[in-house]
């Protein structure tokens, strides 16, 4: 891909979030109030705003897990033992993670992204929230201590 971010880029969020500023031309403290005072406004931006918060919280956990690595390494001797080799671990999940997130975030800032502009796209956008059920869920309205006739209670009788 060619947006600016290569796999080894030790900044990604920096970088994603210099675009996300850059595509809705406001800072993200801007865009965070904006999308906390009306999150249906704009759906990309409340998108946007939420993945990029779990792109934060993974970059946080990657550095936290990358700093316990080199701190158990450092008392190593020359063969890793398998707690360290636990914390490697670890450091791999944190970096799929943050990778993982961070597609996510392009993929929304990507207008021409695959899937935005075709089927897909459209049943995406149906499965936006609604502002209420689509179905009643509760059960219809009596009188307190009206039972409901013996009538529905009994099964349907087949005509013959």
């Amino acid at each position: 891909m060619t947006d600016g971010i290569s796999d080894e880029s030790a900044d990604v969020v920096g970088v994603l979030t210099e675009r996300i500023e850059a595509r809705f031309d406001m800072g993200m403290d801007q865009l965070k109030a904006a999308v906390a005072a009306a999150p249906t406004a704009s759906p990309d931006a409340t998108d946007v705003v939420k993945w990029h918060g779990l792109l934060v919280e993974a970059q946080s956990v990657l550095e936290r897990a990358e700093y316990d690595l080199l701190a158990a390494l450092e008392t190593q001797p020359s063969e890793v033992d398998d707690p360290t080799m636990g914390l490697a671990h670890r450091v791999n999940a944190a970096v799929t993670t943050r990778d993982g997130r961070a597609t996510v975030v392009r993929w929304l800032l990507d207008p021409d992204a695959p899937g935005k502009k075709d089927l897909a796209a459209e049943r995406l956008a149906r499965l936006r929230p609604r502002s209420g059920p689509a179905v009643q869920t509760s059960a219809p309205n009596r009188p307190a201590g009206t039972l409901a006739p013996a009538s529905a209670w009994r099964p349907a009788r087949s005509a013959r």
